[in-house]
């Protein structure tokens, strides 16, 4: 039994369908990608994993529970977190106040305290700034501090929307480093990427979206290796 398990999900804005019957597996230990372009659908796909979007139909389980009717602060008290797209942090707090937010649903306090110092350890560029208010990082750092206050919930599932987005080649070089030393340790993400060549560079297991359908799902080393991929979202070919 794969640790998230979706299964002909479909989700309408209104008179859109944006989600036509994705199915996909996370197995419990991978860093599983979705890559596609804009609007095909990736970040519909996690919002509704997240509970912040209601299907139409279809279903998903995680750790072998129902989600769907779940609300998204249940969902996160069950073990999935996000990092959204566009960050998200409050830009009015400070880094440290940013990161206790991420813990909110948690009462063990020496846990906390000990993950704190795991994530400034993974991001040490945040241990500099915790009383530094949010708004005045670079986009880069915002990013991280997205990550990192995800990562204060303990999820076992991460999702991570677009962490690359905005950012300089150097900085989304950092991040992904860091996506792939969060895994190491244990976490399994699900990673909604545009930048394909990094998303598969650092992914067991990929999954195309086009138009709200997957198209194409593989190890991501096959699809790196896809002619149809390198053409559609690598610039080869």
């Amino acid at each position: 039994m794969a640790l998230l398990e979706v299964r002909d999900l479909h989700v309408h804005y209104g008179a859109v369908h944006a989600l036509q019957g994705i199915s996909l597996d996370v197995e419990e230990g991978q860093i599983v990608t979705l890559i596609g372009s804009n609007g095909a659908g990736k970040s519909t796909t996690l919002r509704a994993i997240s509970g912040l979007v209601r299907p139409s139909s279809g279903s998903i389980k995680f750790a072998g529970r129902h989600l769907e009717g779940v609300k998204a602060h249940e969902i996160v008290r069950m073990g999935i977190a996000q990092s959204p797209e566009g960050r998200g942090v409050f830009a009015n707090l400070t880094v440290d106040d940013n990161l206790e937010i991420g813990a909110y649903t948690r009462t063990d306090r020496a846990g906390v305290l000990s993950d704190k110092e795991r994530v400034l350890d993974l991001f040490p560029r945040l241990r500099e700034r915790l009383r530094q208010l949010s708004g005045t990082l670079s986009g880069g750092e915002q990013q991280m501090l997205a990550i990192a206050r995800a990562l204060l919930a303990r999820p076992k599932l991460l999702l991570l929307d677009e962490p690359s987005l905005g950012l300089a080649p150097q900085i989304v070089q950092t991040i992904f480093a860091i996506i792939r030393d969060i895994n190491k340790q244990g976490t399994t993400i699900l990673l909604i990427e545009q930048n394909a060549h990094m998303a598969l560079g650092a992914a067991h297991m990929g999954y195309v979206i086009e138009v709200g359908q997957i198209v194409l799902h593989d190890e991501a080393r096959v699809l790196a290796a896809s002619d149809e991929v390198r053409k559609a979202y690598l610039g080869v070919g």
